[in-house]
Order: C-alpha cells, then structure tokens, then sequence
C-alpha cells in the first residue's frame, strides 16, 4: 500500500479543518498496528516532527502517533478464504490371508516429563510490546482562524472585535485613535495610507472641541470677573 502523499495530506487538514475525521488505514511499516485495519485521523501536527499524524486506530480509545509512511487512504482488499482441497479417497488395501495371532505382552511406557511452564516472556503478544513501546501523547487540537474588525464611528471613535467562524470572541471595545495609527504603520504602507484620513479627521474634531472648551471657559472667566466686581 502506498504512504500519505502530500496531496492526501492536504485533504486531510481540510477535512480536519471542516470538523471530520478521514478514515486511512495502516501499512506493513506501522508499528504495533495490524497492516489493512482501519483508524481515524484526530489531528496533524508539523511534518519536521517526524510521526506527526495523530491517529485513533479502531476498536481503540488511545490516540497514536504516525509517519506518512505508516498510514495510507487506500482501502485494501478484502481477502478471499481459500477453499479446502477436496478429501482424497482413502485407497482400499488388498485382502490379506489373516496371519496367527501371537499374544505380546505391552510394552512399559516410560513416565512423561513435566511440561515446561511457558516464561512470561514468550507469552507477551507483540502487538502489546508494541503498543508499550509507543506511549499516546495528547492530541494537539488543531487552531481555528479569527476576524479582527476596526471600525471608525463619525465622531472619529475606534473600536475592535474579534470573532471566529462559531463565534464573537470580543465584543465591539473602544480604543485610543494613536493607537490604531501607530498599528496601521506597522502592518503594511497600504493599510496605514487608508486609516490615516480617519485619524486626521479625528485630530480635527478634537481641535474644534478644545477650541470651543476654550471658549467656553474665557466666557465662564468673564462672568466670574463680573460677579467679584
């Protein structure tokens, strides 16, 4: 059976990412797995960690750890029962002229020896030495993608959310315009150019409002003065 091509694998990540578990089952090079019984594939980590292929075999609960070599997506076939030959005919045996019976006494049968006990070593099975020598370890639990929202009200308020495909994992929060700024410089030229207009109509709504707090106050000066007179 031929290994996990990096096309099938491709698959597999989708179908992962889609919230399935694709079925693969094992070659002759998995070890502790009988070669052509099934599994499902829970999870896949980083290639550069060698078995990276988390997988549930059937019939199990624990989750083992594969290479591409060990697992295929190719069925294999069922295998037939072969027939039993047909009995042969026992052939006759030619009459014989009956010899004279001569009384023999039977002969001693020597006592039998004690069977030996089998060492509990010869009667560890291999799939379980096999399954001993590879430990499950905890699935890593494959990462979900997110939508960062920026939105600019018309009183130049900024705000954030963040959301995934299942749900809102921040709810609209107000944060300072500077800030916003200085973080559209740091993603990309494109991104601060278009979020720089927002911020420069936001610097002159302020500008309007410190220039009426200001005029506000030299009138509440003046009324002040008036009164002390």
């Amino acid at each position: 059976m031929s290994p996990l091509s990096s096309d099938e694998l491709r698959t597999i990540r989708e179908e992962l990412s889609a919230g399935t578990t694709p079925t693969v089952w094992f070659t002759s090079s998995a070890v502790g797995v009988q070669e052509g019984r099934s599994g499902k594939v829970i999870a896949l980590g980083e290639p550069a960690e060698g078995d990276f292929i988390q997988v549930r075999p059937a019939g199990s609960k624990d989750v083992l750890s594969f290479s591409t070599a060990e697992v295929t997506q190719v069925k294999p076939p069922r295998k037939k029962p072969t027939p039993e030959p047909a009995a042969k005919p026992a052939a006759k045996s030619p009459a014989s002229t009956p010899s004279p019976v001569t009384e023999t006494k039977p002969a001693t049968k020597p006592a039998p020896a004690p069977a030996a006990k089998p060492s509990a070593q010869a009667t560890a099975k291999p799939a379980d030495t096999a399954a001993a020598r590879r430990k499950p370890r905890q699935v890593k639990q494959p990462v979900g993608g997110a939508v960062v929202t920026l939105t600019a009200d018309q009183n130049g308020q900024w705000s954030v959310e963040v959301a995934n495909a299942k749900r809102k994992l921040v709810k609209p929060t107000q944060v300072p315009a500077n800030t916003v700024a200085q973080a559209a410089k740091l993603l990309h030229d494109d991104v601060a150019a278009a979020v720089e207009p927002l911020i420069e109509a936001a610097r002159e709504q302020h500008r309007a409002r410190v220039e009426q707090l200001r005029a506000e106050l030299e009138a509440a000066e003046a009324a002040l003065e008036e009164l002390d007179e």
